[in-house]
């Protein structure tokens, strides 16, 4: 027997038995769609963080005050000990490093917002009009931070912030209470919605030496710096590390973080997740497998006779082994192809409703479902196919 007339022979042998095997189809269908939907949401996932990461800053250095061991805390905070405070000082020193392009300092907290009769706590982050450039934020209207007015009562509003308080519109120059202090607006935001857990349009911004007396503290919270090239973030790092080692006297106690390191780590564990779940779909695909095979040990039994007919005309059991291994590999290439299509909607459905999430899956996770579909279709069908090629011909017919 050619191979297109066992091709022909088992295909038409399938569609006399439709509801079985449709059940099976659809199982081998839904196995490789979980692949692709799962990992789909693996990698958005993952592409997700990379994309936030990028849109916060290049090249970027976080300092921390406190020296952070691998449990993530100061381990002198178990003995009543506080690490040393990072300064403005300290700040500016690292500024005039070679490796520096520029550097934000940073102070954050919360306090009461009032103007035009409306009243309403906000993030106040006080800082430098190098944060901008350093996060990638934009000014809708106005400026902020002058070198000749670093340290007067500037205020700048985030988007909805300033929508919220001023709907008609005019904001710059408008008088705003913050805490007990007044600020005179000078700048509104550019809406730019969440980056990273942080809604730029719901901050308002003001001057870092401001930001110092309304919380009433002379440390930093965080000090953002950008080097000069991506080739240089590791010698500024050091070179960051070992200033402030001098600047507070050989005590090695702040934490120098980068961009790219921390963006590695998520990267690996959303790697690593996608890979997790993507093996937990396999899973569905084994099943399916092992149902191809329990379908297909009944089928010959049912198909005694007709098996036994085949050999006593003299066909070759290893042609009766081809067919019902023909007959495993259409169903499960159907299988695989229909969980594509079902998949890649899936996919879809996940995009348009998370359209922030890149929802797509991996190149290597389609060819794999489909891989694994078939392999395991046709593995699943060797049992059945040696059982049905080794059967006797005289006790086969007998059983009609």
């Amino acid at each position: 027997m050619k191979l297109n007339d066992t091709l022909r022979f088992s295909f038409k042998t399938l569609t006399s038995y439709r509801t079985r095997s449709f059940l099976i189809i659809l199982a081998m269908a839904l196995g490789v769609a979980a692949v692709i939907v799962l990992t789909a949401l693996g990698d958005g996932a993952r592409r997700y963080v990379v994309n936030q990461f990028a849109s916060i800053g290049t090249n970027l250095i976080i300092v921390l005050p406190g020296r952070a061991e691998t449990a993530g805390s100061f381990p002198g905070a178990v003995m009543g000990q506080t690490p040393r405070d990072l300064t403005l000082e300290d700040a500016r020193w690292v500024g005039r490093l070679a490796e520096v392009r520029r550097y934000a300092p940073l102070n954050v907290g919360a306090a009461e917002l009032s103007a035009a009769g409306r009243l309403r706590e906000v993030t106040v982050m006080g800082t430098t009009a190098e944060i901008f450039p350093i996060r990638h934020m934009r000014l809708a209207q106005g400026d902020f931070l002058s070198a000749a007015s670093a340290g007067s009562a500037q205020i700048v509003l985030g988007a909805a912030i300033a929508q919220e308080f001023f709907p008609d519109g005019h904001v710059l120059g408008q008088r705003v209470r913050l805490s007990d202090r007044r600020f005179t607006v000078t700048g509104v935001l550019a809406a730019q919605g969440q980056t990273m857990g942080f809604n730029s349009d719901e901050v308002v911004i003001i001057p870092v030496r401001q930001a110092q007396a309304l919380f009433n503290t002379n440390s930093l919270f965080r000090l953002l710096i950008e080097a000069r090239h991506r080739g240089e973030i590791e010698e500024a790092k050091q070179a960051i590390r070992e200033t402030l080692i001098r600047r507070h006297d050989g005590e090695d106690d702040v934490t120098v973080i980068t961009q790219d390191a921390v963006l590695a780590t998520f990267d690996r564990i959303l790697r690593a997740l996608t890979l997790g779940v993507a093996g937990i779909a396999v899973i569905s695909l084994a099943v399916a497998g092992i149902l191809v095979m329990n379908v297909m040990l009944v089928a010959v039994s049912q198909r005694t006779a007709e098996i036994g007919l085949l050999k006593a005309i003299g066909t070759p059991a290893t042609v009766i082994r081809r067919v019902f291994l023909a007959e495993a590999a259409w169903l499960s290439l159907t299988g695989a192809l229909l969980g594509f299509v079902l998949g890649h909607i899936g996919s879809l459905m996940l995009r348009l409703a998370y359209p922030l999430l890149p929802a797509w899956p991996p190149y290597w996770a389609n060819f794999a479902a489909i891989f694994v579909a078939v392999l395991t279709g046709v593995l699943a069908g060797l049992l059945p196919a040696t059982r049905a090629a080794r059967l006797d011909p005289v006790q086969a017919l007998s059983k009609r």
